[in-house]
């Protein structure tokens, strides 16, 4: 056989790689050779640079190889290859148009290279690559360039978070925002900023800032983009969180078995050793402490200066360009801004008036932004007119049975944030419709009535009322709600998580075998310690100069509060002594349920996230009713689980205003069909349970059971088996049989049975 021809290209090539893997080895002894190979580049470089436009095929080639093999060798001869950098970075920024594809990206990936082999920082390869990549047409340019900048600002944040480097970029994007607010070029600021706030490289306030001056640029793709990043922005980075928790998730057990089992080789070690080393590094990050990522609708700076200047410059502006969908994008940021912070715009809901219709599109996206727009601080006077349309124009028993249900279901979720926009006549009128034969409508008029139940059970009808607001508005217990009332800071429910740990305490007591006179007596002498304490305050009060007593004074003032009260009437008692008798015990209880109901467990410990959890659990056991029976009442827990899962900062959207419009609407058959069918994967061969098991074994690498196995067997293996079973004897077959019992009783061959 001949030898082969090589072409020159080839042998470049070839000696090109050689030289390269020599150098990398001992670079004084090639410092020759090297010298030879960079001053052909500088000679190819000045050709290409004379002509770049009519540079040969040849020549770019070679030229693509030269500057390949400099930058895998320029960390040896930093002094020769000292200009090699900043000749690479006037090339690409001056004739990246001219350029021949695979060179440029040739030169880009150079670049990388030098800063991974740090000759170059990352802030001059970046300041390189930005204005290339906001400037270029090429689309494949752009693509690649994206690509560099973030893995580049990626591998800068990996071990700590790099803040000269974030801020020097976020400056630029920042210029690049502000400077022209009508270029489409901060769209890239947008993209970036997007991408390294779900990989959570940036989660600070100045990449919200970025965001932030994008919804107020004058460019349609840069508003949308930015408000997209504040409707969706926290939810990307929740699921790339979760995918690449995901993704690690490695069973090592399994692993082990393999290789126990296969045959071993260096790749399989390789591969178990890389497993467990990730194995290892994801129970190290489990153990760091969880980084507190803020919400971006948290790191606003001005948050209402920015909702009332993306109201007035893309809502109320009419020279605006935004369509109906982008401006109900930014109609959806607007009222979770003021629903969040509490913003106050009264323009704001004059605005939805004209929407507020049956035959308006997206009409309920309008409705749950009028909804998340309501909270607390809002004047009743404002909302009242909408809540009063929203009922004219959608509820009503000429109107279609999904229009009614997502009707009341809006005005339930203005009346949950405001339960003081509903008038007395207009809540009786729409609590009526629980008579309803529409089932959707039902259910929405019974979250209503429910909902008044809890916040406003006096406009009400006695009747529509309920029990246990019936006997609570008659005890007392439930007052008139005022506008812009606050509840007092207090944790709800800690009185029940305080019980449940004297309950714990007291079954773990007896758990240990602790007879109640142990306890009795701890208790005495806590009590005793504790008289012994007062005591010692009276004598200290007596010693300086007599203090008053402050048991007296709680008598005196619950007695005049007494007096002042309207007299029962009652028979009367001829000696007064058992009056003030009755006036100290009455005053005691008072006490007594008082200290009762303010617990201290608050304030003597720190609360875990386990006592959190259990207390959220408590608070909502407590919450269902207990007269109910069974079922209803776990359906009931379920409901109030979804309603507690469901975060301040989480939007109301389109789907839930909709949710009891979808009981009303009649299913077809095929749907039914479908519904049925759903989950139970490919029914098209019959299959009995058994084999439908047997194939997910298989499916999922499991192994089968012996029995199974000895079905599968071949016939002429189990012949002789056979044969040999008919040669035994009566006397035979019973010691087998025997033998076979007392093995299934211990445990088969391996005695098993006690393990």
């Amino acid at each position: 056989m001949g030898k082969r021809k090589v072409g020159a290209l080839e042998k470049v090539d070839a000696n090109l790689s050689n030289l390269q893997y020599k150098i990398r080895r001992d670079p004084t002894s090639y410092k020759e050779e090297f010298l030879k190979q960079y001053n052909q580049y500088e000679s190819q470089m000045g050709i290409f640079l004379q002509a770049p436009s009519s540079a040969t095929d040849t020549g770019i080639v070679s030229l693509r190889d030269l500057i390949d093999f400099t930058s895998h060798v320029a960390d040896c001869f930093p002094e020769i290859t000292a200009k090699f950098p900043e000749e690479l970075i006037r090339i690409l920024s001056e004739h990246h148009l001219e350029l021949e594809s695979e060179l440029r990206e040739k030169i880009v990936g150079s670049l990388v290279l030098l800063r991974r082999k740090e000759i170059i920082d990352s802030s001059i390869l970046l300041h390189a690559l930005f204005p290339i990549l906001t400037s270029t047409p090429s689309k494949s340019l752009r693509t690649l360039l994206s690509q560099k900048i973030l893995s580049d600002l990626r591998t800068s944040n990996s071990k700590t978070t790099n803040h000269r480097l974030n801020r020097t970029i976020q400056t630029v994007l920042y210029n690049l925002l502000t400077s022209d607010r009508t270029s489409s070029k901060g769209i890239w600021a947008v993209k970036l900023t997007r991408e390294l706030w779900k990989r959570q490289i940036w989660t600070d306030s100045k990449a919200v800032e970025i965001m932030k001056e994008a919804c107020l640029a004058d460019n349609e793709k840069v508003v949308v983009g930015g408000v997209r990043f504040f409707l969706g922005g926290d939810k990307e980075r929740e699921d790339m969180e979760d995918e690449s928790s995901d993704e690690e998730a490695i069973d090592m057990g399994k692993l082990k078995h393999q290789m126990g089992i296969n045959k071993k080789t260096k790749k399989k070690a390789r591969a178990l050793e890389n497993a467990a080393a990730t194995v290892k590094r994801k129970e190290r990050k489990k153990k760091q402490p969880h980084p507190l990522n803020f919400s971006a609708f948290h790191l606003l700076h001005d948050p209402q200066g920015f909702a009332e200047t993306l109201f007035s410059k893309h809502l109320q502006n009419t020279k605006s360009k935004l369509n109906l969908e982008q401006k109900l994008q930014v109609l959806q940021l607007v009222s979770r801004l003021v629903g969040l912070h509490k913003l106050i715009i009264m323009s704001l809901y004059s605005y939805f008036v004209k929407y507020l219709t049956p035959r308006q599109p997206s009409v309920t996206s309008f409705l749950a932004s009028l909804a998340q727009a309501t909270h607390s601080l809002v004047p009743p006077d404002v909302l009242e007119p909408l809540v009063q349309k929203i009922a004219n124009e959608f509820v009503s028993e000429a109107a279609a049975s999904e229009v009614a249900s997502a009707g009341l279901n809006a005005i339930r979720e203005i009346c949950v944030r405001q339960p003081l926009s509903m008038n007395d006549t207009l809540l009786q009128d729409l609590v009526m419709y629980r008579k309803s034969k529409d089932k959707g409508v039902v259910m929405a008029a019974k979250g209503l009535l429910s909902l008044y139940r809890e916040v406003g059970a006096d406009m009400l009808k006695k009747r529509d009322r309920g029990k246990e607001a019936a006997l609570s508005l008659r005890a007392g217990e439930r007052k008139e709600r005022r506008f812009g009332e606050e509840e007092t800071g207090e944790i709800e429910g800690i009185e029940l998580l305080e019980k449940w740990k004297e309950e714990e305490r007291t079954r773990k007591r007896l758990e240990q075998n602790l007879d109640g006179g142990e306890a009795g007596e701890a208790d005495n002498t806590s009590d005793e310690d504790a008289a012994g304490w007062e005591l010692d305050e009276d004598d200290e009060s007596d010693d300086s100069g007599g203090w008053i007593n402050v048991a007296s004074d709680d008598e005196i003032e619950i007695s005049d509060s007494e007096d002042d009260k309207p007299t029962s009437k009652r028979a009367k008692v001829d000696n007064p002594s058992i009056d003030i008798d009755d006036d100290k015990e009455n005053a005691t209880k008072a006490a007594n349920e008082l200290e009762k109901r303010i617990s201290t467990l608050a304030t003597t410990r720190i609360l875990t996230p386990a006592d959190l959890a259990k207390l959220q659990e408590l608070r909502l056991e407590a919450s269902v009713n207990k007269a109910l029976p069974t079922s209803q009442r776990k359906r009931l827990a379920q409901q109030q689980q979804v309603l507690q899962n469901r975060h301040a900062d989480d939007p109301l959207t389109a789907v839930e205003i909709e949710g009891l419009a979808a009981l009303s609407k009649r299913a077809s058959k095929s749907e039914k069909v479908a519904l049925a069918r759903d989950g139970k994967g490919d029914r098209s061969e019959h299959k009995s349970t058994q084999a439908l098991r047997t194939q997910k074994k298989i499916s999922e690498g499991k192994s089968t059971t012996n029995r199974e196995k000895a079905r599968k067997k071949n016939f002429m293996m189990t012949l002789s088996k056979g044969k040999q079973k008919q040669k035994k004897s009566l006397v035979e077959r019973g010691r087998v049989l025997k033998a076979h019992i007392q093995r299934g009783k211990r445990g088969g061959k391996r005695g098993n049975a006690g393990q």
